[in-house]
């Protein structure tokens, strides 16, 4: 059925909903062929989401989702009050129409070497945006606070007069006094047991969850998911060449019956308990036990997603999952890129002693070797006491921005969200009333928000499947208290639109 813009242009929109595209990749390429192709003006005004969500008898959040992407591409962009237009100052791409566009209305065919498993990984929701704005980004530390003066001068040290087995080809499990420092690390601030020879530098979590499963699954088995859970996640394991399934998450963490009922043949369950991402609750005692006895019934895996634990403001941080393991069946991983900058990239894995050896040499089959610019300066870095001086200042200073934050919104929006409790991590959720933005999905409450200057993640995109669920994650840790006021009004008067 076509449909009319604002200058009176019709739009021939046809999705096949019995296509291996999704709706709203399908909706995203025939959209952006009109535009490429002329067909659509420069300032034409597009129907809103409601209004097309209506008459093609699709989803919100399908519609919400390609046009969040024609916004980040900068085919479109919004005036407040006023709608979403086709951007006057077109990305370079489009000047010149492609030879092999396809016409609107005609599904775009596979490319020819396409894999399914490639077309599935473009296909994910959750990538990040390369536009954010500190408020309120997830999982972007305060870079003004870090002390790059420190940093700096340590890798100088480490660069100025290099040892050989720094330049030439280095440990495929990463470097020794890194690797030393991180377990003295994690010994003493996580209750983990292990020795450096069960350490292996990564690039960050999805590269850790990568060479798990293919040191310890086969492809086409079968991992399970926190749902909802972090897309990163899901991801890595499809990258890996494994199916996924979903465990449910409550008030006490993953219910592993629930995901054992669902998937009974499933071989790992990746799984955040100390600081579960994104609802923020803590998984209880009785469900880490229940899920390790899982493992050591199924011979299977669990690999514990340690992302921001160090950021825990009540109480000392929770000893890891790890550390009650006793059967070798716990593969954890962290990152530095949340406590230090997140560009640094570098990461680990603290991996069974059994399992050391066929970890090491998949690395080294892999990726060869972890890149050691950065990682004598890290060693020095723990070493040498500034990265713990550095987690306690940001402790404190996270915790007055995440009650200043709190605190904000009660007082700009009242009853209309309702924060989730969470006594660690450097964001907040903020679920929504039904009165509040009534019928908007958060999805479009996301793209609303960032044409008031404001970058927020909307709850239902780290679900895998359908959900009704309604909530904003708000990160706090790079936006100074004095900028909170403003921040919460930008966001305020986006959901008020």
């Amino acid at each position: 059925m076509p449909r009319r813009v604002s200058d009176g242009t019709v739009l021939p929109l046809a999705l096949d909903r019995d296509g291996d595209t999704p709706m709203h990749r399908q909706l995203y390429d025939q959209l952006r062929g009109l535009i490429l192709e002329g067909r659509l003006k420069a300032g034409a005004r597009l129907p809103s989401s409601r209004t097309l969500s209506r008459e093609l008898d699709i989803s919100r959040n399908t519609v919400t989702a390609a046009f969040d992407q024609l916004f980040a591409e900068g085919y479109l962009v919004g005036k407040i009050g006023a709608g979403s237009f086709v951007s006057d100052e077109l990305p370079e791409e489009s000047l010149t129409p492609r030879r092999d566009a396809v016409a609107p209305g005609v599904q775009q065919p596979r490319r020819q070497g396409l894999s399914r498993r490639g077309a599935r990984l473009a296909a994910l929701r959750g990538s990040r945006s390369t536009r954010r704005t500190p408020a309120f980004s997830i999982g972007l530390p305060d870079l003004d606070s870090f002390p790059f003066d420190v940093w700096s001068r340590l890798m100088t040290k480490a660069w100025r007069r290099p040892p050989r087995d720094l330049l030439a080809h280095a440990e495929p499990a990463g470097y020794l006094p890194l690797r030393r420092a991180i377990v003295d690390y994690l010994r003493t601030a996580r209750g983990v047991r292990c020795e450096a020879e069960q350490v292996i530098v990564v690039a960050g979590v999805q590269q850790a969850i990568g060479l798990a499963c293919h040191v310890l699954l086969d492809e086409g088995d079968v991992a399970l998911m926190e749902e909802p859970g972090y897309p990163g996640v899901r991801g890595a394991l499809l990258g890996a060449g494994v199916r996924t399934e979903t465990a449910p998450v409550d008030g006490e963490g993953l219910d592993i019956d629930a995901g054992e009922a669902a998937a009974p043949t499933a071989r790992l369950v990746c799984v955040a308990p100390s600081h579960q991402y994104p609802l923020g609750v803590t998984m209880t005692l009785a469900r880490r036990l229940k899920l390790l006895d899982w493992a050591q019934r199924n011979d299977g895996w669990v690999l514990e997603d340690d992302y921001d634990s160090e950021y825990r403001y009540a109480g000392r941080p929770l000893s890891a999952l790890q550390g009650l393991d006793r059967d070798g069946r716990v593969v954890y991983a962290g990152s530095f890129s949340k406590v230090m900058f997140p560009s640094l990239r570098i990461g680990y894995l603290v991996v069974p002693a059994d399992l050391a050896e066929p970890f090491r040499l998949a690395r080294a089959a892999l990726d060869d070797h972890p890149s050691t610019i950065a990682q004598p300066a890290l060693a020095a870095f723990i070493e040498d006491g500034h990265f713990a001086a550095h987690l306690r200042r940001m402790r404190k200073l996270y915790s007055e921005r995440r009650a200043a934050l709190a605190e904000t919104l009660e007082q700009r929006l009242g009853g209309g969200i309702a924060i989730a409790p969470s006594e660690a991590g450097m964001h907040l959720l903020a679920r929504l009333a039904k009165d509040l933005a009534p019928g908007i999905a958060d999805g479009e409450i996301q793209t609303l928000a960032a044409r008031h200057g404001v970058t927020v993640s909307a709850l239902s995109a780290y679900y895998a499947g359908p959900t009704t669920d309604r909530g904003l994650l708000l990160g706090y840790s790079a936006v100074p208290i004095d900028r909170m006021p403003d921040a919460v009004e930008r966001l305020a008067k986006a959901l008020e639109t």
